[in-house]
């Protein structure tokens, strides 16, 4: 059978440096795990079903923003007041003023903080965010979570962030987690003139990533998912796999 061989006479040049909150934060539990289900990908996770639940749960809410397929009855009760609520500001529902309504958007940027493409190769952050709404200098940026609470108010920041970078009209922008379980939201009203400072808080974590990408350093970091929830089984921490 026909065979085609590709033959490299110099190194394939290295992948530029490029992260996401998610692998900051995975890096900073573990440096090793990081590397092997991040960087090398030659570990896979296995998808929990609180994963499962959340990813339908996603679909549901992206397909009827997006297009308006109905909710399904057993999560209509539940979902219906979410949509509106998170698409209401300081009292006003924004749809009704002709906001610019987005769901599942994919915005990166550059290492100089300036838009681009997702998959470009000058991407060096990149940010999902699961419903959008713009009216004029205002936006709100909203983050289902099906989990329990926990405030995390970087990931918040960095959302509109790359809000920011991609529509120069906004100077205001409400960055929201939906607690849909829990009813709560957690909010953070974030002016585009506070960008310099949130940036400088993270810069030293985005520095440690850098140099381990740079160095291609990635030593293991012992905590209590050592145990049972690494799917590192080559690590000697790995409980696992080494008792």
């Amino acid at each position: 059978m026909f065979q085609a061989t590709t033959t490299r006479y110099t190194p394939a040049s290295p992948k530029p440096f490029a992260w996401s909150y998610s692998k900051l934060k995975n890096f900073e539990a573990c440096p090793k795990r990081h590397y092997h289900v991040d960087v090398a990908k030659d570990v896979r996770e296995e998808e929990s079903e609180q994963l499962k639940y959340g990813n339908t749960i996603h679909k549901i809410l992206d397909q009827f923003i997006r297009s308006g397929t109905p909710l399904p009855p057993v999560h209509e009760p539940t979902l219906a007041p979410w949509v509106d609520r998170v698409f209401t500001f300081k009292g006003v529902d924004v749809r009704r003023h002709g906001a610019l309504v987005a769901a599942e958007q994919q915005l990166a940027i550059t290492k100089d903080f300036g838009p681009c493409e997702w998959f470009g190769r000058e991407a060096w952050y990149r940010a999902k965010v699961d419903v959008m709404w713009r009216l004029g200098p205002v936006a709100g940026i909203v983050d289902w979570k099906t989990g329990k609470v926990v405030e995390d108010s970087v990931q918040l920041m960095l959302a509109a962030a790359t809000a920011f970078a991609h529509y120069p009209e906004l100077q205001v922008i409400r960055s929201t987690f939906a607690w849909l379980a829990e009813d709560a939201t957690t909010d953070a009203d974030i002016r585009r003139d506070e960008l310099p400072t949130l940036w400088s808080s993270l810069w030293d974590r985005i520095e440690l990533l850098r140099h381990a990408h740079e160095h291609v350093s990635y030593p293991p970091t012992p905590n209590r998912l050592c145990r049972k929830w690494c799917p590192v089984k080559q690590c000697p921490h790995n409980g696992e796999a080494h008792g």
